[in-house]
């Protein structure tokens, strides 16, 4: 197996979560498999998760956005870990994609041309996702669409492909034989 960089982001603004808990088993198991692996916790960034005026106007990026695109150039593979919240990914993460995959970073239109050029593409992802909702609820009758934001409409609009997508749920009432059980999962996606 050849070793990649990783970068695994956490989009739960709390690191004392169980988002938290498979962010650390996730890279635990990446770096025990030789991977070079490198984390970012959106909580613990200093950053202004709103766009002001769109792209109208250019918002100067914090140190930690610049940081953050830097670790994102640099990695081969990324992992995200996020609780659905809503239906869909926390404020925070939104907020963070709305700052940091920007036109010219991110994905670049050209004219005369539908659909932009995806400047992220080579890289690889996984979903690490969890919900209260039961997970086949979530599937059948919401129709999944914090999993078809983050696949579809953010991932590969900018070229990366998603790998694989675990969703753990529901995690309101879920033993800890079970979250072990979760935990194990995730440390087992990462070791490949």
């Amino acid at each position: 197996m050849m070793s990649k960089r990783v970068l695994v982001i956490l989009g739960h603004p709390s690191t004392d979560s169980f988002c938290g808990a498979l962010t650390e088993r996730y890279v635990e198991a990446a770096r025990s498999s030789g991977h070079d692996v490198r984390v970012l916790r959106l909580g613990a960034l200093n950053f202004d998760p709103v766009l002001r005026d769109g792209y109208k106007q250019i918002q100067q990026l914090e140190p930690d956005l610049h940081n953050a695109q830097a670790d994102i150039t640099w990695a081969e593979h990324l992992a995200f870990v996020y609780p659905i919240w809503w239906g869909g990914i926390p404020a925070l993460m939104k907020g963070f994609f709305d700052r940091v995959f920007l036109p010219g970073f991110a994905f670049k239109y050209r004219e005369g041309k539908a659909f932009p050029d995806k400047l992220l593409k080579g890289r690889t992802a996984h979903l690490l996702v969890t919900m209260d909702t039961p997970p086949w609820y979530f599937n059948w009758v919401y129709r999944m669409p914090g999993l078809h934001q983050m696949r579809k409409t953010t991932l590969e609009f900018c070229g990366i492909k998603p790998l694989k997508t675990l969703t753990f749920g529901p995690l309101l009432g879920s033993r800890s034989n079970q979250r072990e059980a979760w935990l194990k999962q995730a440390q087992e996606i990462a070791s490949h």
